[in-house]
């Protein structure tokens, strides 16, 4: 069978895909934030309806990168992607204590990245509020 040849930003989408489904559902903030992210990637539509053909099939997985930034910067996309619907679903928690138990990035390390990402979504909020 051949495999598709994915780039590290479908693979990145893909991923956030499989974040926002993991509840089992998909929410309007969801949906908003993986246009965003499709947008910063500087993927398409296509891309973004494969990646969400991907999320709702059977073989839906994260893909785990190889390199330690682009590791970090999976694990705080799906924490943002966690955060969208304003609700921690336990199957979201544990698919990222997973991941980021596989990709070795716990303790004070991990810890940085979840402040960093909170951090950067309270400046964002308190940006939009003052507009």
């Amino acid at each position: 069978m051949n495999t598709p040849n994915y780039t590290e930003r479908q693979r990145q989408l893909r991923n956030i895909v499989v974040m926002a489904l993991a509840d089992g559902s998909i929410g309007g903030r969801e949906v908003a934030l993986l246009a965003d992210r499709c947008v910063e990637l500087g993927l398409g539509q296509a891309e973004l309806q494969e990646a969400l053909e991907f999320g709702l099939g059977d073989d839906a997985a994260l893909e785990l990168p190889a390199d330690e930034s682009t590791r970090e910067a999976l694990l705080a996309d799906l924490i943002r992607m966690m955060a969208a619907d304003g609700f921690l679903a336990e199957t979201e928690k544990r698919l990222f204590a997973l991941a980021a138990a596989h990709m070795n990035i716990v303790g004070d390390r991990l810890q940085e990245i979840i402040s960093s990402v909170i951090s950067d979504q309270n400046d964002r909020e308190g940006k939009d509020a003052s507009a």
